[in-house]
């Protein structure tokens, strides 16, 4: 089987869009599903809405992997499967180092669904010396001195990052610089890399506040015109009361709008 340094997926070379290549997985899994319950057909505004997408949208994606389906029939629900994941290089085997070796780390090499989605994880590295052997999802943890070592024998191309961000970089620079060009970052900072080298970002505290967001939307919202207006009216104050220039004359931090204190 092939390793995931001498091939590499054919998206870019055939001109796919990088928002097409974002929701391909998306479809895999969908299909997958499918898949598993032997469905061996599907409609294109049956597949978009398991995917969480529009059947335009679906449609323009397939047409640029060269699939249209069956006017009246569909798509062929375990080709899709192949061609996606083909696309997608989850046909060859990709050997994945793991850096940070905490709960977060741990939970990662746990996780079961690499193996079947053509990820191999080849090493679990971490630097404190009182890991070094602990056996985590049935791999010995690897000191950090042995990184380097380790991305050449086993022809890692596939990082996942998952220090503390205070050492998220120094540990990036050093997978790159041993030849991984693709990393998965879970430490909660930017990491800077060179031309070529592809950083994909997952920052759960980011979704939470997003969701957080939307949350807040929807209870203001659900809060009447009346309800607006009285918790307006309240919020002025009276007569000057509560209201203070702030120190030394200084303006306020939206310009000219003096600060309001405690009374």
């Amino acid at each position: 089987m092939a390793t995931g340094r001498t091939h590499r997926p054919a998206t870019r070379s055939r001109g796919i869009p990088e928002a097409t290549v974002a929701r391909l997985p998306l479809y895999l899994r969908a299909l997958t599903a499918l898949s598993e319950r032997s469905v061996p057909t599907v409609s294109s505004e049956e597949l978009a809405t398991a995917a969480g997408v529009n059947s335009a949208k679906l449609r323009k994606d397939f047409s640029y992997l060269g699939s249209y389906g069956t006017r009246g029939v569909g798509y062929d629900v375990e080709y899709l499967v192949y061609q996606i994941s083909r696309e997608l290089g989850l046909t060859q085997d990709w050997p994945v180092v793991i850096v940070g070796i905490g709960n977060l780390g741990a939970a990662l090499a746990n996780y079961g669904g690499f193996a079947s989605r053509g990820f191999r994880v080849a090493a679990l590295i971490d630097a404190d010396p009182a890991m070094a052997g602990k056996p985590v999802a049935g791999l010995p943890v690897r000191h950090t001195d042995e990184l380097e070592s380790i991305i050449t024998d086993n022809g890692v191309s596939i990082g996942v990052i998952a220090t503390p961000a205070g050492a998220a970089q120094q540990v990036c620079d050093r997978l790159v610089a041993a030849g991984v060009t693709s990393i998965l970052n879970f430490a909660p900072t930017v990491l800077s890399v060179p031309e070529g080298v592809d950083v994909r970002k997952v920052d759960l505290s980011i979704e939470l506040q997003i969701l957080a967001f939307h949350e807040q939307r929807k209870a203001g919202e659900e809060t009447s015109p009346a309800q607006e207006t009285a918790v307006a009216a309240a919020a002025q104050p009276r007569s000057g009361a509560g209201v203070r220039p702030a120190p030394g004359g200084r303006k306020g931090p939206d310009g000219d709008v003096p600060a309001v204190m405690p009374a």
